[in-house]
């Protein structure tokens, strides 16, 4: 029997079992190269990479623009439903989109689905139950294609209209919640950015020096246009009596930090699983590799720490023990007087610019200059990055959660 395992008390038919080109036409649409994108243009457009990169099940607001001749284009109905037509991978180009809106121009290598059915529901229901059905049809190596041919024998099991309807107005609720989650951690992230600014030396502080010739000073005597830099910062905290700290100090990352290599705490397996405990780190793209369940030679003593990438400058914050990837990355300890946190943020702010690869620590980073203020500041300042940092993490674990009720929400709802 076609009825799912979770539905609306109203609804009791079973669902009814459709080829996809009985219930839908398929057309194709144009052209829309990236050099075709054009900032403030007049006619909102997507194209097929952005179904992947950047929009959901629903589309109402577009990031695109071209200034195509309308003539050479193809304009979305509301309620269509988009599919690639080619990609880099199977399970990519298995990716469906319904746009919310009419005359939104739609750019070549999209698969173009017109329907009475409802569009949002199509989405849901192909991207959560059919998503692997449908990336079997595609074709290719290199490029992968999907053709409407194919998409037209695909077998759909489809409730009346009326159910899809409520299906998609639950669905898409919750995925206003979520929206509504991940705004206000990019708020958040936002503002720690702005305070970061203010924190560290800013554009407005620079062109404050310059403004007042401080930087001509440069080349003659550095540290009176190091000392003065510091007097610019638009943001500092005061000690307890309510009085300004001393102004920050220029010192080497050598002086504030010390590092030590890894190799008592690399993994010896390469075989992760979730239900493991102990993290293996690594400083590139990929933080957390995965789980381990060795035990020996777990890093734990003088947490945190920084993990230092020397191949890739890449920087990661690390208050958990863990076993380590490689000993091409360094662990950053903090010196006497010196907090890691404070540390950690203020490396981020470093424009940094170390060509090629190799261990550059000893002869290049660990030379790089930083301000550095007081230890006091330097806590009151970590304690306030970190407060905000908390707030984040909380709603990262909110949207995890939600996107993982989403799914198991979904799998229930669909046949």
């Amino acid at each position: 029997m076609n009825i799912p395992q979770l539905r609306f008390p109203e609804f009791s038919k079973n669902w009814e079992k459709h080829k996809f080109g009985e219930i839908a036409s398929f057309s194709k649409g144009k052209g829309i190269s990236k050099a075709d994108i054009v900032e403030n243009s007049a006619i909102e457009c997507i194209r097929y990479g952005e179904l992947y990169t950047t929009y959901g099940e629903t589309i109402s607001d577009v990031k695109s623009r071209t200034n195509i001749d309308a003539n050479d284009l193809v304009f979305s109905e509301a309620n269509d439903v988009i599919i690639p037509a080619s990609g880099e991978t199977q399970i990519d180009i298995a990716t469906a989109s319904c746009v919310l809106r009419n005359g939104i121009a739609l750019g070549g290598d999209l698969n173009i689905i017109k329907t009475q059915n409802n569009g949002v529901f199509l989405s849901y229901y192909l991207n959560y139950k059919k998503k692997l059905e449908i990336a079997s049809l595609a074709q290719g190596i290199s490029v992968v294609h999907l053709y409407s041919s194919q998409l037209s024998l695909l077998e759909l099991n489809l409730p009346s209209n009326a159910e899809q309807d409520k299906i998609a107005l639950f669905i898409r609720s919750n995925d206003e919640k979520l929206q509504a989650l991940k705004k206000k951690k990019s708020l958040l992230a936002d503002y720690k950015k702005g305070v970061m600014q203010k924190l560290f030396l800013s554009e407005l502080a620079l062109e404050r020096l310059k403004d007042d010739g401080i930087e001509n000073e440069e080349e003659e005597n550095p540290t009176i246009l190091k000392s003065q830099k510091s007097k610019f910062r638009q943001l500092r905290f005061k000690d307890e009596n309510g009085k300004e700290f001393a102004d920050w100090e220029v010192k080497k990352l050598g002086e504030v930090l010390e590092y030590e290599q890894p190799t008592n705490y690399l993994v010896s397996s390469t075989e992760y699983d979730d239900k493991f405990e102990t993290p293996v780190v690594t400083a590139g793209k990929t933080f957390i590799l995965g789980y381990t369940d060795e035990i020996k030679g777990i890093f734990k003593e003088n947490l945190p720490v920084i993990i230092f990438d020397d191949f890739t400058t890449a920087t990661q914050f690390v208050d958990f023990h863990f076993k380590a990837k490689s000993s091409a990355m360094k662990i950053l300890k903090a010196k006497n007087n010196s907090n890691i946190k404070f540390l950690y943020e203020a490396m981020k702010m470093i424009d940094y610019e170390i060509g090629g690869h190799g261990r550059h620590w000893i002869s290049v980073f660990a030379e790089m200059e930083i301000s550095i203020p007081s230890i006091q500041e330097q806590t009151q300042i970590a304690n306030f990055l970190s407060s905000i940092d908390k707030k984040i993490n909380n709603i990262q674990i909110q949207i995890a959660q939600t996107e993982q009720w989403k799914k198991g929400l979904l799998q229930k709802m669909f046949v």
